[in-house]
């Protein structure tokens, strides 16, 4: 019999398998914050729902509990206070391991009709997630409501279809007949289950809580297996709010809620010794190369999809569009102050210049118009502040200074403080634009998380080709862009993407832009370069979190 969410949802589910067949844009969430989507109220009940959890106890009810935690403290100034439940480790694996089983008889259908009610669930909540998600990471209003919930949310739901696209290929059970001969045939009856790996982890980063841990949570959920959730002990609330959803949808339909747990910590300790447990068998991470590197070389009982740090960058060989590619890419350094896995560091030009719709530009003047580019479209305050949003750490407002002071390359464009009228102690920085030479390899090829960026001159565009494949190949990346109006040179680029293994995208001019990605059409990382070791999403993703467990007999 079909779990009745099942059918209460399919028109979502195959809509869903049709956009990550086809790839082309759909959504059955709506992006935009309006009352016409989300109900006249909407807005405020979700403003007041956030206020609700500030300064209390999030209950959740969890097993193990041995106290309250939680210091969160907000880009946009002060703290959250609110409070945790801290629970052992031990326990909230044992609990996920217990609660399994009945997540298993449930069957593929039923598991994939309940994480469909789960997001369905949290799409109502997008406006409480929204402010969550702002408050903890310092992104702008609306980058927080879209990003941190409906977004987030077609990847929770693209990651469910491809999990059900795999689950679906595997039968229940077949009639297995081979012929004998003059002989009566050997006939056997085989079934086959559907076993989930194991107590997943998944654990979240402090800019994208919720955006970076839906694929890995609801691959995992549906797949068969339970999930801890491990938030970055600054982004914890929009990770609290998700698992309690879950937990209560799971109640309602007679699945112990243990098997979605919060473990709230701030001990490094404990959290290597959560995802090194015998009972953890896969890892979801997205955060520093230094701890997802440890992960994928002490968690060996465990499948780890990470996603690390890499360095992004564009090639600029020539343009027919000079003002509107500055201003793609001045949008592009500007968003959420650089503070994304996808954000441009690097952009290679040739040291003669290139060719534009506005005759030739130099190196010099292309670092001037870009400069330039970024200061008018943060001329006025409040585009600023919505669209810089705030800085999210210490460790990043450290790396500001130091590109700021020169020490990394010649400074085109220093970072200013903007001041945010709503949120006065708010952190909030332009974008530092250095120039150097592409020998000055220390300062541009390796990651500098925040609002930082390199114009880097190359001999020509042959060069900026190769220095672009060498620095994805030794030091990964999840973008790279190109600049050119010359087939020769796209091909070329292209070539280069293939070896690599990265996502290209070419001639951006309009409202596309290179760090953002689009769920069910756009492949998030690849898996193939140092940057990530998974993709958001694909079969690959999702298939090795289950196994067929087989039993047949003769008839």
């Amino acid at each position: 019999m079909t779990h009745p969410l099942f059918e209460k949802h399919q028109a979502t589910l195959q809509g869903a398998l049709q956009a990550i067949a086809t790839r082309g844009y759909w959504s059955p969430y709506a992006e935009m914050p309006s009352s016409k989507a989300y109900g006249e109220t909407a807005a405020d009940d979700g403003k007041r729902a956030y206020e609700a959890h500030l300064g209390r106890h999030f209950e959740l009810q969890q097993p193990g509990q041995t106290g309250w935690i939680g210091h969160e403290a907000s880009p946009y100034g002060g703290s959250l206070n609110v409070r945790y439940p801290q629970c052992d480790h031990e326990a909230l694996v044992a609990a996920g391991a217990a609660a399994m089983p009945a997540w298993q008889a449930v069957g593929a259908e039923g598991r994939t009709g309940i994480c469909l009610e789960m997001l369905a669930r949290l799409n109502q909540q997008s406006f409480e997630l929204g402010h969550a998600v702002m408050m903890t990471t310092g992104q702008g209003w609306m980058m927080a409501f879209q990003a941190g919930a409906p977004h987030a949310q077609d990847r929770g739901l693209e990651a469910v279809a491809y999990a059900w696209r795999e689950q679906s290929f595997v039968p229940a059970e077949s009639t297995w007949e081979k012929p004998q001969g003059k002989n009566p045939p050997l006939v056997m009856k085989k079934q086959f289950e559907i076993v989930g790996r194991g107590v997943a982890l998944v654990v979240g980063c402090g800019t994208f809580p919720t955006w970076n841990t839906y694929p890995g949570l609801f691959a995992a959920l549906a797949t068969g297996n339970a999930v801890i959730v491990k938030p970055h002990s600054n982004a914890i609330l929009p990770a609290a709010i998700t698992v309690a959803t879950l937990r209560k949808v799971l109640a309602e339909n007679g699945i112990d809620p243990n098997l979605v747990t919060l473990c709230v910590t701030d001990d490094r300790a404990v959290t290597q010794a959560l995802a090194t447990h015998a009972g953890i068998r896969s890892v979801d991470f997205t955060g520093s190369n230094v701890f997802g590197q440890w992960l994928i070389d002490h968690c060996k009982q465990a499948q780890v999809y990470a996603e690390l740090a890499g360095v992004n960058n564009i090639v600029i060989d020539s343009t027919d569009a000079y003002k509107t590619m500055l201003g793609n890419l001045a949008f592009t350094l500007s968003l959420y102050s650089g503070q994304m896995c996808t954000t441009t560091q690097v952009i290679f030009v040739p040291a003669n210049g290139i060719d534009t719709d506005e005759g030739h530009k130099s190196y010099d003047e292309v670092c001037a118009d870009l400069g330039a580019a970024i200061t008018r479209f943060l001329s006025k305050p409040e585009v600023a502040c919505a669209v810089l949003g705030a800085i999210q750490s210490d460790a990043t407002q450290g790396r500001i200074e130091l590109a700021n002071s020169g020490a990394l390359g010649r400074v085109v464009l220093a970072s200013q403080s903007i001041a945010n009228a709503e949120f006065p102690n708010a952190a909030v920085r332009t974008p530092v634009l250095l120039a150097c030479d592409a020998v000055d390899e220390s300062a541009y090829m390796e990651e500098r998380f925040g609002p930082i960026s390199f114009v880097v001159k190359v001999a020509d565009t042959a060069a900026g080709l190769a220095l672009s494949e060498r620095v994805v190949r030794e030091h990964g990346a999840l973008t790279v862009g190109l600049y050119s109006t010359r087939d020769e040179v796209i091909d070329a680029m292209t070539a280069a993407t293939w070896r690599g293994k990265v996502a290209l995208s070419i001639n951006l001019t309009s409202g596309v832009f290179v760090n953002q990605s689009s769920a069910y059409s756009d492949y998030h990382g690849t898996g193939g370069n140092p940057s990530a070791n998974a993709s958001y999403s694909d079969s690959a993703f999702v298939a090795n979190r289950f196994r067929v467990v087989q039993r047949r007999r003769h008839v």
